[in-house]
């Protein structure tokens, strides 16, 4: 399996232009299907440099998780799950991330410790404006920069496939340090608002 995604992804590297939105669909698709879509930024640094595959990934990642956007945010209003927002400690949850909007998904996406395919699912869900959904995409782009270095550092798309990591500087320890500081303050946003919102239910 390894050795033909390999063979797939350099064979979209000589396709040119065509090749790179063909890189673009998969990652979609990545996103959409909540494949590992890590071995792909990976990868489009092995193939495109830094910059060239960061600005691919970039892309490719938004216009995935708009896709999942697409797909799951009608869900939140659907009846199943408004059985499940009955629950008051669910409802507060989705109306604190709704409420602290931009800032906390932000936050959460410049955490290499989110994954970014559960995340679409789960902001999504959460019942955010696509507006604000879309502007915290920003958040990726430290995280993409990262991996899309290393993929060129590696230099090797079949190795990347078969799941060998790539060497890891001080530069990634220092953003899973930030990351975990960004995902413990985007919690307590969350906690402090969802308190808050089960506060004011309870005196309605």
């Amino acid at each position: 399996m390894s050795e033909w995604f390999a063979s797939l992804v350099v064979r979209f590297a000589a396709l040119g232009p065509c090749g790179v939105a063909l890189f673009i669909c998969l990652y979609i698709v990545a996103s959409v299907t909540m494949a590992p879509a890590f071995v792909l930024t990976f990868a489009a640094g092995a193939l495109y440099g830094l910059w060239r595959g960061t600005l691919i990934v970039y892309v490719g990642a938004v216009l995935g998780s708009s896709a999942v956007y697409a797909l799951a945010s009608p869900l939140a209003q659907s009846r199943w799950f408004r059985r499940v927002d009955r629950d008051p400690r669910v409802a507060a949850v989705r109306r604190a991330i709704a409420e602290e909007g931009t800032w906390v998904m932000f936050l959460l996406r410049l955490s290499p410790l989110v994954p970014f395919v559960l995340l679409n699912y789960a902001l999504a869900l959460s019942g955010v404006r696509y507006v604000h959904f879309l502007t915290a995409s920003l958040g990726m782009i430290p995280t993409i920069v990262l991996y899309v270095y290393y993929g060129k550092v590696a230099g090797d798309v079949a190795e990347l496939a078969a799941g060998v990591a790539p060497p890891r500087g001080p530069e990634y320890y220092v953003l899973l340090v930030l990351g975990l500081i960004a995902t413990i303050i985007a919690t307590s946003l969350v906690t402090r608002a969802a308190k808050k919102a089960m506060a004011s239910q309870a005196r309605g």
